[in-house]
């Protein structure tokens, strides 16, 4: 008999593919997104960063960040693009990234024994990617593509025992995979640690001796590491490798911290929104289990608690920091979508709630962001050319939507602008506002004030504008405005 509470997820894609039904899915959850260039600040400066390197800028040096180059490698194509295609482009990335993550989440939970709940559980991925700034291209929406694949080639199979030279091929290629996802954020080092220690607590298990684990997993850690060791020695094959350790490494370390209670509202905000997949993820864990899928219900809760843990250590708190969660916990809630007494009564619902909330978001959003409309605007009023281009305040995406040059590396404002960038961008704050004033680039853009914001160098700025600069337009994003501002 066809159970009533999943007839409505289950019934109309019952003769499609299970990847095809996650598309539509996938689409209909994003639709709203579709062709925005300013869906969020990081994004938008990952595809100005990726134009800027497509026209021939060098990393670290050329314009300046502490992300990986491999994030910016894989924005390129859409980079080279320009607007608009380009923006067509990496959030089409986007959403083939996340269909095929939603994809390997049902099959892990397949493995696991949860085949009733793989489907829902998938389904719960896209819809809470909207609840965490997953609806455009963040890191995690493609990293976690390539972590869940790496971790459905280590994940522990009923026949291990007798599979030695699949246990190590299965992990080098996961570890090849986790040294790709580096190159997009070194974060996944967390679940990656994880995946080694869990392959060799697993080969000790199996009989074999500790020194021999420790030999075989060289080459494992080697596959991890070398993305990262050969760009970096690219950058110190040319000169640039200390510019590299800063920007990737030490700028880490050296960047200040939100004041603490802007940190707790964060991480009890995160929590709000990921507690439903984490309750439905402990319940799915314990539910009954059979034929050796005790083992690899085992390795997925592990895997949950380092990925949370990896999340604590980083601090800041931000809402798409929790996007890697959602991979383990949305494995582990296909265990409750599957075998839990209330899930017939609950998922349904469950789930039409979480789509019509991520609606709401993204429309709450836009309302704050502002429209794509507004942003032309904006483009407009600040035009093509002749003359540079200085964004102290606003959004990255300006500089190329404005086909300008830039008079600065720095192309993120906050990293100029903010506070808790002090002394962690390789370059004195105010030193280098000086120098870009000393420029007197055509064009200067100042957005609104906000929280973090080092008010002395807002009002330096502010001064040199009122001295040099005619206003030429001063218009609505979203909640906010930007002002536009011309050199006399």
């Amino acid at each position: 008999m066809t159970d009533p509470a999943i007839s409505p997820i289950r019934s109309p894609a019952a003769r499609m593919p299970r990847w095809l039904v996650l598309l539509a899915v996938a689409l209909l959850v994003r639709a709203l997104t579709f062709g925005n260039p300013i869906l969020h600040v990081d994004e938008e400066f990952y595809f100005a960063t990726a134009q800027a390197i497509a026209r021939g800028a060098i990393p670290y040096i050329d314009v300046w960040d502490r992300k990986p180059v491999g994030l910016f490698l894989l924005y390129l194509p859409a980079g080279a693009l320009g607007l608009p295609l380009g923006i067509w482009a990496y959030q089409a990335m986007a959403l083939a990234s996340v269909t095929a993550t939603a994809t390997l989440i049902a099959r892990l939970a397949d493995r696991a024994g949860w085949a009733r709940g793989a489907l829902p559980a998938a389904i719960a991925y896209l819809l809470w990617l909207n609840l965490l700034e997953g609806e455009g291209g963040q890191t995690p929406v493609f990293y976690n593509l390539l972590m869940v694949a790496a971790a459905g080639l280590l994940a522990p199979r009923p026949d291990d025992a007798t599979q030695a030279t699949r246990r190590l091929l299965y992990g080098c290629r996961a570890f090849a995979l986790v040294g790709l996802a580096l190159q997009i954020k070194y974060t996944v080092l967390f679940e990656g640690l994880f995946f080694g220690l869990a392959w060799m607590w697993r080969e000790a298990r199996l009989g074999r001796a500790w020194w021999r684990v420790a030999l075989s997993a060289i080459p494992l850690a080697a596959l991890a590491a070398l993305p990262t060791l050969a760009v970096w020695n690219w950058f110190w094959a040319h000169g640039y490798g200390d510019a590299f350790l800063y920007a990737n490494f030490e700028s880490i370390g050296a960047r200040g911290g939100d004041p603490m209670a802007r940190e707790l509202g964060n991480l009890a905000l995160m929590a709000l929104v990921v507690s439903p997949l984490a309750a439905m993820a402990i319940l799915g864990v314990r539910g009954p289990a059979w034929n050796g899928t005790p083992v690899l219900r085992r390795w997925l809760l592990g895997w949950a608690i380092v990925a949370t843990l990896g999340v604590l250590v980083f601090r800041g708190y931000f809402d798409h920091y929790a996007l890697p969660l959602l991979v383990p916990f949305c494995i582990a809630a296909a265990g409750f979508f599957a075998d839990h007494r209330r899930a017939k009564q609950i998922r349904g619902p469950l789930l039409v709630s979480v789509l019509l909330a991520s609606q709401v978001v993204l429309l709450v959003k836009r309302h704050e962001r502002g429209t794509p409309a507004e942003f032309a605007a904006v483009t407009h009023a600040i035009g093509n050319g002749p003359g540079c281009l200085y964004v102290f305040s606003g959004s990255p995406m300006l500089y190329p939507a404005a086909e300008r040059c830039a008079v600065t590396r720095y192309r993120f404002p906050r990293h100029i602008g903010q506070a808790r960038e002090r002394g962690a961008i390789g370059a004195d704050q105010q030193g280098e506002l000086e120098r870009i004033m000393a420029l007197r680039p055509a064009i200067v853009v100042l957005g609104r004030t906000y929280s973090g914001e080092r008010a002395d160098l807002r009002a330096l700025f502010e001064r040199f504008v009122a001295m040099h600069y005619r206003p030429r337009a001063d218009l609505p994003l979203g909640t906010g405005r930007i002002a536009v501002y011309a050199r006399r």
